[in-house]
């Protein structure tokens, strides 16, 4: 959104501003906010060069040392009040949640926080209010995985309780499977925002049916769905995400199915303001539950909705963590696509690349929207198991769903990484 609302608002506290939760600096500004960020500012929650501009002041700190950041927050906040502290990224959401109280500031429900994260908690309370949800059971080593394997039963899906972009999610079929999976997850050292995959895993039933996300809302305790979303996945057993399609086809009563148990699963988790993004299978139609994050998606999916409903999820968590209104905040203003996707490019078997064929035809054509390369030629490419996979990718409009469908697989075979 380019319209520039009245100023000033005050100042408001991003934690960790990363994937989507970038677009929060920019967002603020323009509504008249004064943006102060904490970060680590090194390694991977390295603030992105191009997002510095829209940044007031920076506040270097350990953002996953809790004590630390809350010592920073408080004395921001006795220095001259915050307007509100808004988590930049998922792994901050119940971080927020404790610290917003403690100052006085909007934020979730801190004693529910907890099920925001821990995926094992989500589905012990979305149960509990008696909704349907995977077959699961936690484990922390190869005998409670085994003895959980013996209560979900195979196929099944093995998870880190506390991740994202799904790092380390498989699908196993044996007890064979499982145990390589499982050293396969505990060899891995590599971190994510600084965080290790040192945590208790979740096994849960393997759901047979498409996969959607359902993107929204909550403002004066009742859930809005604004769009539901296509889920485009990589072969099993690994569950990559290559891109999405939006709006999902669905008939009246099974939106309305959708809708109900999604507002269902916000009221359980406690997700009281501010945006969500929940991930669903429709196993004979029926919706279940995968996780819900009450934050911004990834994959460039805010922009995706607010091309086809022209409503700024951004402005939202924005407006939903400094006590204003979406009306306030101007999130809603007209839809600009009809459809919209946006493909992942990947090189399977590729260690790196040289070179890149077919991006030069995809910018010029008159349904792209957005094109981005994050690999340079030489840089190594890490195996096609989870995001860190991506290349790049592409964001486009189309008329029709089939139409969108048809692009996202034409752009794949037309950008040929060599």
């Amino acid at each position: 959104m380019s319209e520039q609302l009245p100023a000033p608002r005050g100042r408001v506290l991003i934690v960790e501003p990363s994937s989507s939760g970038v677009a929060l600096l920019a967002e603020a500004h323009a509504l008249g906010f004064e943006t102060v960020v904490a970060s680590a500012d090194v390694d991977d929650r390295r603030l992105p060069d191009a997002a510095r501009a829209h940044v007031d002041r920076l506040v270097v700190v350990d953002t996953n040392d809790e004590q630390a950041l809350a010592e920073a927050a408080a004395a921001l906040h006795a220095e001259r009040p915050l307007a509100g502290i808004v988590p930049g990224f998922e792994f901050y959401v119940d971080t927020v949640a404790r610290l917003a109280p403690a100052l006085g500031l909007p934020g979730l429900r801190a004693d529910t926080a907890r099920g925001l994260r821990n995926k094992a908690t989500m589905r012990r309370l979305v149960e509990a209010a008696g909704l349907r949800v995977p077959r699961h059971a936690e484990a922390t080593d190869e005998q409670e995985l085994l003895a959980a394997a013996a209560h979900v039963g195979y196929p099944a899906v093995l998870k880190p309780t506390e991740s994202a972009g799904s790092i380390h999610v498989s699908r196993v079929d044996s007890p064979e499977q499982l145990l390589a999976a499982f050293r396969s997850l505990r060899a891995d050292h590599r971190t994510d925002l600084g965080r290790v995959l040192d945590g208790p895993v979740l096994l849960e039933e393997y759901l047979d049916g498409p996969e959607v996300s359902v993107e929204g809302y909550v403002e004066d305790g009742r859930a809005v769905v604004l769009a539901v979303t296509t889920k485009m996945l990589g072969p099993e057993p690994y569950f990559v995400e290559l891109g999405q399609i939006m709006p999902h086809p669905a008939a009246p009563e099974a939106k309305a199915a959708i809708d109900a148990y999604v507002a269902g699963v916000c009221e359980a988790l406690g997700v009281t303001r501010g945006p969500f993004h929940c991930e669903l299978r429709l196993p004979a139609g029926e919706p279940v539950l995968i996780e819900l994050g009450a934050r911004l998606a990834g994959h460039r999916i805010p922009k995706l909705v607010e091309a086809v409903t022209g409503v700024s999820q951004v402005r939202i968590m924005l407006a939903g963590y400094t006590g204003l209104s979406a009306q306030e905040v101007g999130a809603s203003s007209a839809p600009t696509a009809k459809y919209v996707g946006i493909a992942c490019f990947t090189a399977y078997g590729l260690a790196q690349y040289r070179d890149v064929e077919g991006l030069d035809e995809l910018r010029a054509h008159p349904d792209t929207l957005e094109v981005q390369l994050y690999v340079r030629p030489g840089e190594p490419i890490p195996p096609a198991e989870d995001f860190r996979c991506f290349l790049g990718h592409v964001v486009y409009k189309a008329e029709s769903y089939e139409d969108a469908a048809t692009r996202w697989h034409a752009v794949r075979d037309e950008v040929r990484f060599v």
